[in-house]
């Protein structure tokens, strides 16, 4: 019975988080939802910022903090390892909930599109920012990391197999393509208005800080194997790599030490 109410717990919190990434597409884009980045009554531009700020922020402290590895190890003490996941999952989702409830739109105008055709390519472009995201989760296992492979593995008493390192499609020209994605989902739009200029600049900050917490951890988990493959692949663009002058040395002695071979046999 135990397992049966996790695989149903991990359902709805899987169901709440699906609901919910569907409305943060249209809270950004401004399609198809009742409250967007921009609507709604426009308050003093002081307080509005500070309630947006606190909102973005209570969410980055939540999923920073349940991601951590130290954290996990503390919160399995009281829930099942089963649904630990879910439940950052659930949390995350509520924390997102209620940015989305009590946001304030800026209305005030940085940049606006009026061109039609250009207006709907920079739709279409955070349309496929969001398409980098899904595509993301599912090359690195979607389904385990929205915790419902957790929950399933529990009901049928199997355990979940050993973290292995890999790097499909995608994480061959950048490390993480999904943050990637979400950059490119929050900047590309035909309108800029302030609010929405500050939901981008915030939630960029705040990947860069969430890339160095989790690279960290990845470290921790995979040892110099990460290592190098954060000196061969970029962070966020997939822009050629400069090699390290360690590297650069190393394969200066290499040439060298084969030169000097060469040299040698030549003599002899």
């Amino acid at each position: 019975m135990g397992r049966i109410l996790a695989l149903a717990y991990g359902l709805a919190a899987y169901v709440v988080f699906f609901g919910t990434i569907l409305y943060a597409i249209g809270f950004v884009t401004g399609l198809y939802v009742p409250k967007t980045i921009d609507t709604g009554p426009e308050g003093p531009i002081l307080e509005s910022l500070v309630i947006n700020v606190l909102l973005m922020s209570l969410f980055a402290v939540q999923h920073s903090v349940m991601a951590r590895q130290g954290f996990k190890r503390w919160w399995t003490r009281f829930v099942p390892a089963a649904v630990e996941r879910s439940t950052f999952v659930l949390v995350s989702s509520l924390a997102l909930i209620l940015l989305f409830w009590q946001w304030r739109p800026i209305g005030a105008t940085i940049w606006e599109v009026s061109e039609p055709r250009l207006a709907m390519a920079l739709l279409g472009l955070s349309l496929f920012g969001w398409g980098i995201v899904f595509l993301a989760t599912f090359l690195i296992n979607h389904f385990e990391l929205f915790g419902l492979s957790q929950v399933v593995l529990n009901l049928i008493d199997r355990k979940p197999a050993e973290p292995r390192f890999r790097t499909p499609l995608l994480y061959r020209f950048v490390r993480h393509p999904l943050y990637l994605g979400f950059i490119i989902a929050f900047w590309a739009t035909p309108v800029m208005s302030v609010g929405h200029l500050l939901f981008a600049a915030v939630t960029t900050a705040y990947i860069f800080v969430g890339i160095a917490l989790e690279e960290r951890d990845l470290i921790a988990l995979y040892g110099n194997e990460y290592r190098r493959y954060r000196q061969r692949v970029a962070m966020l663009f997939p822009l050629p790599r400069r090699s390290s002058p360690e590297r650069t040395s190393e394969a200066s002695s290499a040439s060298t030490a084969r030169a000097d071979a060469g040299d040698s046999a030549t003599r002899r």
